[in-house]
């Protein structure tokens, strides 16, 4: 089995963490498995690097200068696994057989890097690569970087293209709990999580894998995450299922949108669960909600629209802050899910300009981590599908 090991700062932070990481790789290795390692910088050396640049600097100087941490680690577990009758290499921006690659936007060029990961997986019988993370190079050879969590994006991304059987990110947590164990007493770890679940739970601060190296994930690599205690890479954690996929989608009955008036309705506690429960109590799905300063706002299904008005309206007429509800009908809605949407600058204004260039009215926009739904009247609808779709081609 071929598996791409990242390990995060902290599984690396000291001596002893290192020679356990070296314990897990050279038991892999003596089991029979191809393993590639990504490191990142011991413990917090990125970090302290970057507050101690103080002083004036350019890019190419920062990102050589931050670059030293990855630097040092990869060295370290080189030597680590060479007493353990390992025979590793580290890889460097600068080294020949260095894959990462970035074009002049920054952005990871993916047929070079492809190209060389492939190369690396071609020469891996017997040896181990160690690949710095975090760190590219551009086609003139100057440091580049790929962002906050770029460690985890190198090695989904290496595991993709050097056709892996598995990503195992190790880090200071035992996969994804049920609660964060530092305040919720019992949590427990979640054996599987799809990919879907945990870029939206990573996108909310949930820090297990950078939400920028699940899109690089199909459905047959398998990533797993495991605690750097653990010491066996091949078994535990938690396994990240699926991937994530671009999707437009429109619904095919239409929507009836319930407003709710109120002064400075969103300060008040509760409000949305007391408006969401009265529906609930008669069985009323809720498609999605938005709200503003004063008013909150329900999509529900035309067929139920009367009784959801009637449901709100008692509400209203019950509660001196809300001041009336609303209803207009019939609406579609458009959704645009993707992996890549967080990572495209300017991609609501992409998806909206040519829909109001297109003179269609829209009715209201959500957006999440990973989604953006475009709400427009019902018989606008298929010329605004067909323009959301162009976008995407």
């Amino acid at each position: 089995m071929r598996v791409v090991a990242k390990f995060g700062g902290t599984s690396l932070g000291s001596g002893d963490r290192i020679e356990r990481a070296a314990d897990s790789v050279a038991s892999a290795v003596a089991a029979g498995h191809e393993i590639a390692v990504v490191a990142s910088a011991m413990g917090s050396t990125t970090d302290d690097l970057l507050e101690d640049i103080t002083f004036e600097t350019d890019d190419a100087d920062r990102a050589e200068i931050v670059s030293m941490g990855e630097r040092t680690s990869v060295r370290m577990l080189k030597a680590a696994l060479s007493v353990r009758d390992v025979d590793a290499v580290f890889l460097e921006p600068g080294h020949p057989d260095w894959p990462v690659v970035t074009d002049e936007l920054g952005e990871v060029d993916v047929a070079e890097t492809k190209r060389r990961a492939r190369e690396i997986a071609a020469d891996m019988d017997g040896v181990v690569p160690i690949i710095t993370g975090f760190l590219a190079e551009d086609h003139e050879g100057n440091v580049t970087t790929l962002g906050r969590g770029g460690s985890d994006t190198t090695a989904v991304m290496l595991g993709n293209y050097m056709n892996a059987d598995e990503v195992v990110i190790v880090t200071d947590v035992e996969g994804v709990m049920t609660g964060d164990p530092r305040v919720v007493e019992g949590a427990r770890n979640v054996g599987e999580i799809t990919v879907d679940e945990l870029r939206n739970l990573s996108f909310r601060g949930a820090e297990v894998v950078a939400p920028s190296a699940l899109s690089y994930k199909d459905e047959g690599l398998a990533v797993r995450v495991v605690h750097y205690q653990h010491g066996d890479l091949l078994r535990g954690g938690t396994r990240i299922e699926g991937e994530f996929e671009s999707l437009i989608d429109m619904r095919e009955e239409p929507l009836a949108c319930l407003t709710i008036a109120g002064r400075a309705i969103r300060n008040r506690p509760g409000i949305l669960s007391e408006l969401a429960s009265a529906l609930r109590a008669e069985e009323i799905n809720i498609d999605a909600v938005a709200s503003g300063m004063d008013s909150v706002t329900f999509y529900v299904d035309v067929d139920v629209a009367e009784t959801a008005e009637a449901l709100l309206h008692e509400a209203v007429v019950t509660d001196e802050a809300l001041s009336s509800v609303t209803v207009a009908d019939p609406i579609a809605v458009i959704r645009v899910t993707g992996g890549e949407l967080p990572n495209q600058s300017g991609v609501i204004q992409d998806i909206i300009a040519p829909i109001a260039d297109a003179g269609i009215n829209i009715i209201d926009l959500i957006t999440s981590a990973t989604s953006v739904a475009v709400f427009v009247d019902w018989d606008d609808r298929e010329e605004a599908l067909e323009i959301v779709q162009d976008r995407f081609d």
